[in-house]
């Protein structure tokens, strides 16, 4: 996006919008990298899939008691939904079994170490081969980060493992 932006951004008002006022998928597809927003929808809803691997539902339901907010602003309704719903999960198979599973931590083959959470971003998302997994990421990170209370922020860290919880206190 950087070296070849939309000609929309070329017009206008040369003062730059804070991320802040910007619309969710928006933010996080200009700190990721990510192509175009349905990329953007599709791998934040990967990135939460995994956080909410982690947590228990409990303290998943807490974060998307937070999350009620639009994740863009459009009359495209493929993209038109809350934050909450990319946090549920859209599919709703793998909603379900999110929520009658245990949190995937401590002993065993589905711990998720910072090495499988990445892993798994980047493979069951579809990124594409030319954009970083590490700064997508921080970019769904920052994003959410932005839409959730101080004890939401510091619950969700107890959650993630070393380097993806260093990721998640770097957004």
């Amino acid at each position: 996006m950087e070296t070849n932006p939309p000609e929309s951004l070329k017009k206008g008002s040369s003062v730059p919008i804070a991320t802040k006022d910007m619309p969710f998928l928006e933010k996080v597809m200009l700190k990721s990298g990510l192509p175009d927003l349905y990329d953007t929808r599709d791998i934040t809803e990967v990135v939460y899939r995994v956080m909410r691997d982690l947590m228990t539902t409990e303290a998943a339901d807490r974060v998307e008691s937070e999350l009620h907010k639009p994740a863009e602003i459009t009359d495209d309704k493929s993209v038109q939904m809350e934050i909450a719903d990319l946090w549920h999960d859209t599919n709703p198979i793998v909603g379900f079994l999110s929520r009658v599973r245990p949190p995937w931590q401590g002993p065993g083959i589905f711990k998720i170490d910072s090495d499988r959470f990445l892993f798994r971003v980047a493979n069951e998302g579809g990124m594409p081969p030319s954009v970083d997994r590490e700064q997508v990421v921080k970019a769904v990170f920052s994003a959410t980060k932005d839409e959730l209370s101080s004890e939401r922020i510091q619950e969700i860290a107890s959650w993630l493992p070393d380097k993806v919880r260093q990721m998640w206190e770097e957004a």
